[in-house]
């Protein structure tokens, strides 16, 4: 019953809600009046994507009821344009490439229309508390930052969007393609859309990381509950109970057969009208338990086999050796060695998993093996999610279709299948749509995570400071099951000694199952866990051969002409040297700084100074300050193996229309491929129709991940304007210099109306030239590379432990910037997720599966970032590009992690650098430096 209507005003218009007082108001303007802009990441007021304006002040409108709300004014953001400040801040937000996945930019835009409603021309300080209690994954803030600071400059009068003409798209600060449906919040989610009859579905997972189970009778819950239509086991599944990357690794089970293998693994789904499935508890289910030990990491080397398929729980290794490490390593004038930990890290997506399924019959057709199925959801490869639907049951490949929705962030988390095969099974079963959003704390606790990693390794030099040997060993948990752990294993042995020329290599990485949570891919693919400990081994060689640490990485960068330890010759784009040369003058800087800042902490006469308890004196606020810096490289693509991509665009009655099956996570793949197909064709972007993702209507242009898109399907997109053109050309009797106009929906060659007697197509395709790597590591695992280099200024509050970072500075070799804008919203993002990794982020299961327990960088977090885009042209790219999603996170932990023993001698070696494992190290620094003290005593 819900009892009388709840009046409200809601964006100017008065509105009857009929719904219980308690509703949650974000349901209300979703479920009842259709205003999905208002996203829902958490339900628990930790994310702020359902900001709202109550009342003309900003609120969580998961946490506000229905009847708080009766009788005031509820602006969202489908409103936000009706005032002029609220239109010039969506103009500003595309304009600056503020808005990246969007999941985020309504609670963004609403939380800033607050405060430039009373304070137009805010200050960065005044925006930063405005937008302290909206979190972002993607966009590493600074970008939102410039927007709202900026947004009185887009009142009536200001700057258009600046719309690259013929010829002119790539290099062009072009705003996204798909920008305006982000900022108006028109761009439909997972959440946001799904057939008015659908069933809603509820996965039923395992409390314990280990055990065996058994279902008992299931007819008395049916019976209680009418609203509950089936209940869907591993017993249901029509073809193959499982799931996975590798097309010979399909261990990941839809619904597990009497055993769990992690706190999370799906036992089965109910599958009911929402209102039943919300009220049945989880003690009401007939499932008996006995529960077993968990193997962990410590364990799992000759444990209990967790898979009978890998009796030692070894899933895979990968290997690279080049010479004679330990002979280079025993006549080295340096030697160093380390030994780390990482932990798990979520990807904390702001949008949790969502979608719907339904089975299609042919028209006029019954039920037969004609009947296909669509899946609607959020997405990083929608061909591989065909794949593996077409598997779980049993069906052809022509009988699935997936169409992407706006994908809210991804990282690499929604590559792996998570809600599509379950969704699948039930909606071709019951003949009936079926629904299903995960719960946040669902969300993380069933989801794959970066892979936590033990590694030691060493390095040497001789007395020169030239690199001679490298030594790595790298254990990498990939939980429960194997997901993307070949991968890891793979890609991390030719990462490990970072971008140096090193002579003699010995690298050894594997995955190791354990009864964790599945790890998959996130930004990297190991490379970000190997990249903390050969960077801190850098430094430490630097500091005993005597030399600058930038100074080091320059004299060791690669370089074109140069071999890798995998044989493979780099030939071209191989910009470390020049990033660093052009931090050389930050790097000065910033250490002078520093240094200067360290030196007035420590002035004053000694009654001024007070005792610290790690053995040394400070004054004041006992601040030490650092200064860090980190090199990265990262192989574009897959590792030594196919990775074709497949773009189309066609000319035809529907206009001109650019067929694109690269999903768009956030990263701007759809904008940038269209600026390289605009100008590969001869036309402004504007002229251009697309069509995304579905892929019953696009090729396959392989997942988003890898650093991928940009160069591999760039370059399609290119062979594919450029196919076009040709095939008009043809057509129009015109030479290659031909000038390509678009009027009034008619096309004009050198001025000519173009006679279209049928549609003209062109086809790009391209695999990036690779060869697999040998037992020993040898072969051309990638066709190119990224390179960067950051630095890193922070201080360490000596009695707390905490950080406090200052600015980072990032150059990065990106072979060409198609999009500047973009490019530098990708570094921020990285960065952003880079500290992160080195400061806060540690996923423990069972305790930090909300965003309020599992923190992750706010606004107040991420510093001043000073861009610098190198441009060392890829000769195989599209214009001369490579990829940029991953290169900008790589860095970035190393950097800071450099920055913290630059200000206290203390290194870091279990992450994140949480603030009371600064202080055991600082600890641990002391005692090492008093049991020094007695070792040269004793040598005296």
């Amino acid at each position: 019953m819900t009892g009388q209507a709840i009046l409200l005003t809601v964006n100017g218009a008065t509105q009857a809600v009929a719904a219980p007082p308690g509703t949650r108001l974000s349901a209300a303007l979703r479920d009842h009046l259709g205003l999905t802009g208002t996203k829902i990441g958490c339900d628990a007021g930790d994310c702020g994507a359902c900001t709202v304006l109550l009342d003309g002040a900003q609120a969580c409108a998961c946490l506000v009821p229905l009847a708080q709300a009766a009788g005031r004014s509820v602006t969202t953001v489908e409103g936000l344009a009706a005032t002029p400040m609220g239109a010039a801040l969506q103009r500003a937000f595309l304009h600056h490439g503020a808005a990246q996945c969007g999941i985020c930019t309504p609670g963004m835009l609403m939380a800033a229309s607050e405060l430039l409603a009373a304070t137009p021309r805010p200050s960065k300080a005044e925006a930063m508390a405005a937008l302290g209690g909206v979190l972002c994954r993607c966009t590493g803030y600074r970008k939102i930052l410039e927007a709202v600071c900026a947004a009185h400059a887009f009142l009536e009068g200001g700057p258009a969007p600046a719309l690259p003409a013929s010829g002119c798209a790539v290099g062009a600060r072009m705003p996204r393609a798909d920008g305006e449906a982000k900022v108006t919040g028109a761009d439909l989610f997972g959440a946001d859309a799904a057939p008015a009859e659908a069933l809603w579905l509820r996965a039923v997972r395992s409390p314990h990381p280990r055990a065996r189970f058994a279902f008992g009778d299931w007819a008395p819950l049916l019976a209680r509950h009418p609203g509950l239509v089936r209940v869907l086991t591993a017993a249901d599944v029509p073809g193959r109970n499982g799931y996975g990357i590798y097309p010979d690794i399909k261990d990941q089970p839809v619904f597990a057969e009497g055993e769990v293998r992690y706190r999370g693994d799906c036992l089965c789904a109910l599958v009911g009208d929402r209102a039943t499935l919300a009220a049945i508890r989880e003690e009401d289910l007939p499932i008996a338990w006995e529960r077993l030990d968990p193997v962990t990491l410590d364990a799992a080397l000759g444990g209990p086999a967790l898979h009978p398929r890998w009796p030692e729980n070894v899933l895979t290794t990968g290997r690279l050796v080049s010479g004679d490490a330990a002979a280079a390593l025993a006549a080295s004038a340096h030697v160093a060695e380390i030994a780390i930990e990482t932990g798990f890290v979520e990807h904390a997506y702001i949008e949790p998993e969502a979608g719907w399924a339904r089975r299609v019959r042919p028209e006029g057709g019954g039920q037969d093996n004609s009947d296909r199925i669509e899946v609607f959801g959020c997405t990083q490869a929608p061909y591989m999610d065909l794949e593996e639907v077409a598997g779980v049951l049993g069906i052809p490949h022509s009988a699935v279709r997936i169409i992407p929705s706006a994908c809210g962030g991804g990282f690499g988390g929604k590559l792996d299948v998570l809600l599509q095969p379950m969704l699948a099974i039930a909606a071709w079963l019951l003949d009936r749509p079926v629904r299903a959003v995960l719960p946040r704390a669902e969300s993380m606790a069933a989801s794959t995570k970066r892979h936590p990693a033990r590694i030691a390794a060493r390095a040497g030099c001789d007395a020169t400071g030239r690199l001679t040997g490298f030594a790595f060993e790298g254990l990498y948990d990939t939980g429960a099951y194997a997901s993307w752990g070949p991968t890891v294993a793979g890609r991390v042995p030719v990462h490990a000694t970072g971008p140096y020329r090193v002579p003699a290599v010995a690298t050894r990485a594997r995955a190791i199952f354990t009864n964790n949570p599945p790890s998959g891919a996130f930004r990297g693919f190991g490379v970000p866990q190997a990249a903390i400990a050969q960077e801190a081994l850098w430094d430490r060689l630097a500091d005993a051969a005597g030399l600058d640490r930038l100074e080091l990485r320059l004299l060791n960068a690669l370089r074109a002409g140069d071999t890798t330890g995998t044989g493979q010759v780099l030939e071209h784009s191989v910009g470390l040297a020049a990033c660093l040369e052009a931090l050389r003058p930050r790097w000065q800087a910033l250490r002078a700084e520093a240094a200067a800042a360290n030196a007035e902490e420590s002035g004053g006469s000694d009654s001024d100074l007070q005792a610290s308890p790690f053995g040394h004196r400070t004054r004041g606020a006992r601040r030490r300050h650092g200064v860090g810096i980190a090199c990265m490289w990262y192989g574009i693509g897959n590792t030594g193996m196919s990775n074709p991509s497949t773009m189309r665009v066609t000319l035809g009655p529907e206009g001109l229309v650019f067929h694109n099956g690269a999903v768009d996570i956030g990263q701007g793949s759809t904008t940038v491929l269209l600026q390289i197909a605009a100008d590969a064709l001869g036309l402004p972007p504007s002229t251009f129709r697309l069509v995304l993702g579905d892929t019953d209507l696009t090729a396959d242009a392989g997942k988003t991940s890898a650093s991928r898109q940009t160069f591999v399907s760039g370059r399609a997109a290119q062979e594919a304007g450029k196919s076009l053109r040709d095939a008009i050309l043809l057509r129009a009797n015109a030479g290659p210099e031909a000038r390509l106009d678009w009027r009034d929906g008619t096309l004009f060659v050198d001025g000519r109306p173009l006679a279209l007697e049928a549609p003209l197509e062109g086809i790009g395709r391209f695999d990036p030239p690779t060869v697999p790597l040998d037992a020993e590591g040898q072969g051309i695992p990638y066709a190119t590379y990224g390179f960067a280099a950051q630095v890193a200024a922070l201080s360490v509050d000596m009695d707390l432990g905490t950080v406090q970072l200052q600015r980072i500075v990032a150059a990065h070799d990106v072979g060409r910037a198609i999009n500047p804008t973009l490019v530098e919203g990708q570094i921020h993002g990285g960065i952003a997720q880079g500290i992160g990794l080195a400061l806060m982020e540690e996923y423990l299961p069972g305790r930090t599966e909300n965003l309020h327990d599992y923190l992750i960088p706010t606004v107040g977090d991420v510093p001043a970032i000073e861009c610098i885009l190198v441009e060392d042209r890829e000769p195989l790219g599209p214009y001369g590009a490579k990829g940029i999603g991953e290169p900008a996170l790589v860095p970035t932990a190393p950097a800071i992690l450099s920055a913290i023993r630059d200000a206290t001698g203390a290194g870091i070696t279990r992450i994140p650098a949480l603030p009371h494992r600064v202080l055991e190290a600082l600890r641990e620094g002391a005692r090492e430096n008093a049991r020094e003290g007695a070792r040269e005593g004793a040598r005296a």
